[in-house]
């Protein structure tokens, strides 16, 4: 799950990645030690910090497997999420990568596009195993044909509810748009000192799905190898007013939730102040770490589509990326143990995630606990990309769509105005 830092963030990680292409095309070095021709001493992986909040016997038992399966010692270590993206570029310009890495979604099309990857389309063919990955977290790592990273663990958001408090008053958690609102409007009255439903304008992830949900989407393909904005189009356009309108036109939110990332408003939620929240399935670890009572107060369903099923939801994660390791067999081998079996169900069942396998996330619906279950079909029946890009992630960087957001929810500007100036500074990134 990549983080970006601002505009400033994105244009000073571009220059750094022009640097480490020129370096990566002179034939950097690879991290694989041992004597030229002979075994390697170790083979080195890269994962980020704080994923699984205590890794250590996890990690023991993927290092001891893997010098089982191959005679070679695996060195791991352990990096901030906050200073991957630039740890790994710098690795890039100084040709000091490890063999294999832990990358956020986002990043597979940036580094790929660099020379930094290889390309992991053939062998995940020749292993059978591409019918059986999540397809949101699949396709993120997939540009043109070549595949970047393979899925190992995923997230993805639905809607966490006070069950207790619907229970109360005899509300049913929504199933469209419209119920959505009206049950909000409800608890509104009911609940005079809670927020029904914070619109938070510091993140866009609460908004993708009403986009998409009303048939839209924040960009596609131009036809010509690039890509053009569509968030200013009439069924974006519908998504928008629809989720800002719980806030500017009914008073489901809060002015402070204007700026709210993800985070704050979990935070409303676990200090008993929202009923409703927009939310990734990793976040009832932490409510219920914190609480384990949450069990009986908490409810969770796929979000409403428009006029029933499902509004697609962001399918974001981490994906495990070859860094055009000196012992690709080894490298393959070391990717395949933890994404795939054991060692992917372990790894999720520890951090909260979902495996990156479809067998192993329909095993996990199957089991059909309420908390869990719900976020499992909204992944496999209703998951969703954003554009498979280098070139978004800057978009990210920029805070386009937060920006667009809190225009709207402040006054400051109609949906159309908002969503015309966003296209307008997609556009521009996508072009330069």
């Amino acid at each position: 799950m990549a983080h970006t830092s601002g505009r400033g963030g994105a244009r000073a990680r571009r220059r750094r990645l022009v640097a480490a292409v020129a370096v990566l095309t002179l034939g950097a070095a690879t991290a694989c030690g041992g004597d030229e021709g002979g075994e390697p001493d170790a083979l080195q992986l890269w994962i980020m910090e704080g994923t699984n909040p205590d890794s250590g016997p996890y990690v023991e038992a993927l290092q001891a497997e893997f010098e089982e399966r191959t005679g070679v010692a695996l060195d791991v270590q352990f990096i901030q999420w906050a200073d991957a993206h630039d740890r790994i570029t710098t690795a890039m310009a100084g040709g000091e990568l490890p063999d294999v890495a832990e990358i956020g979604t986002t990043w597979a099309p940036e580094f790929g596009a660099a020379g930094a990857l290889a390309d992991l389309a053939p062998r995940i063919e020749e292993d059978g195993l591409a019918d059986d990955l999540v397809p949101g977290l699949y396709d993120a790592g997939t540009v043109d044909g070549a595949t970047y990273g393979m899925p190992w663990y995923a997230g993805v958001r639905s809607l966490i509810y006070r069950a207790d408090v619907f229970a109360e008053h005899n509300l049913e958690p929504p199933t469209t748009w419209d119920e959505l609102r009206d049950v909000g409007l409800a608890l509104r009255e009911l609940e005079p000192d809670m927020i029904p439903f914070p619109v938070s304008g510091g993140g866009e992830y609460g908004l993708d799905p009403f986009i998409w949900g009303a048939g839209g989407d924040v960009a596609e393909p131009d036809g010509e190898g690039g890509w053009r904005s569509t968030v200013n189009e009439p069924e974006a356009i519908e998504g928008i007013e629809f989720y800002t309108s719980l806030a500017t036109e009914h008073g489901l939110s809060v002015a402070a939730a204007e700026t709210w990332l993800e985070t704050d408003q979990l935070e409303s939620f676990q200090n008993g102040e929202a009923a409703m929240v927009i939310n990734g399935n990793w976040t009832i670890t932490t409510l219920l770490e914190a609480d384990p009572t949450w069990a009986d107060r908490i409810g969770v369903v796929p979000i409403p589509g428009r006029d029933g099923g499902f509004s697609p939801s962001f399918v974001g994660g981490s994906l495990l990326g070859d860094f055009n390791s000196s012992e690709p067999d080894l490298a393959w081998e070391l990717i395949t143990l933890m994404s795939t079996g054991e060692f992917a169900a372990s790894w999720a069942e520890q951090s909260g995630y979902f495996p990156g396998q479809q067998s192993l996330l329909e095993e996990v619906q199957a089991q059909d606990d309420p908390l869990v279950a719900p976020f499992a079909q909204q992944m496999l029946e209703a998951g969703a990309n954003l554009p498979v890009t280098e070139k978004y992630g800057a978009i990210q960087g920029e805070q386009v769509l937060p920006r667009m957001l809190q225009a709207i929810l402040s006054g400051e500007a109609t949906v159309r105005e908002a969503a015309d100036e966003a296209a307008a500074a997609m556009d521009e990134t996508f072009a330069g």
